[in-house]
């Protein structure tokens, strides 16, 4: 039983308490029937990852022993790791908001129009496939396979926490440095002045370094620019990528699917 796994227990805690506190507070953050739209997704993303998770470890240990550095540093291997895995994530996750075949993945994450932990978990199941395209340089790099597996948990666990509304902005210097709540609400806000905005998971930085950083001003609009208007969780998990077969089923030459899957998805956005 990995790390995550581990913690889906204290999720569930965390889960109960913000919902008390939201209610006692009088804020709606949960809708059942959106909640539960949340956990479908969760449930068929660990699926997946059962599936899958074996072959994908099992390649990074082949593209291991072809490392061009070995990086035996003990804990602070780790620490390089996680940061390593940090600045992949913000490309993958950039990606994903700018070609269509990888937000067709993500755009379930961004399918609720609340925000709250549970929100966190509306992971797509097609998600854990998209992001193994990103993630295969690593060992190849030096980087051990278990302690890439161990570190993402870690790094996960991380964005959990950043999904809530009941958190305000904390010390600036974390602000400046680390993914707080406030940013990862504009994360998730369709405002246009927030859509495409605050990619990182772990370190802010990354954000402010390559241009896509933006300050949580006016209040924010969860959900997509377009939402998807169901709870039924096939709907939920596949239909952005029903939209795009059609499109491409249509397409009258090979140029043109390349152009559907990879250009940016501001139709879908």
């Amino acid at each position: 039983m990995d790390t995550l796994t581990l913690a889906l227990p204290i999720f569930g805690i965390l889960m109960v308490a913000e919902a008390i506190i939201s209610k006692i507070k009088q804020d709606q953050v949960y809708s059942p029937k959106d909640f539960m739209g949340s956990m479908s997704q969760l449930a068929m993303n660990i699926l997946i990852k059962l599936l899958i998770d074996s072959v994908i470890i099992g390649f990074h240990f082949f593209l291991y022993q072809f490392r061009i550095f070995d990086l035996n540093l003990g804990v602070i291997n780790w620490l390089i790791t996680l940061l390593a895995l940090d600045f992949t994530f913000y490309w993958y996750h950039r990606a994903s908001h700018r070609s269509k075949i990888l937000w067709c993945a993500h755009v379930v994450h961004h399918s609720s129009k609340y925000l709250n932990l549970g929100t966190a978990l509306r992971q797509s199941p097609t998600g854990p496939f998209t992001r193994a395209l990103f993630y295969w340089p690593l060992p190849l790099l030096g980087f051990h396979p278990l302690v890439i597996a161990g570190a993402g948990a870690i790094a996960t666990i991380y964005g959990f926490w950043t999904h809530t509304q009941l958190i305000d902005r904390l010390w600036k210097p974390l602000e400046f440095v680390f993914v707080t709540p406030s940013h990862h609400r504009v994360h998730h806000g369709s405002n246009l002045e927030y859509v495409d905005k605050n990619y990182s998971n772990l370190l802010i930085i990354w954000d402010r370094i390559f241009g896509t950083f933006a300050e949580e001003k006016r209040p924010i609009q969860y959900g997509l620019i377009k939402n998807i208007e169901t709870f039924n969780p096939l709907k939920i998990a596949f239909s952005e990528w029903v939209k795009l077969v059609k499109t491409i089923v249509a397409a009258k030459s090979k140029i043109t699917i390349w152009r559907y899957c990879l250009e940016p998805p501001n139709t879908l956005r």
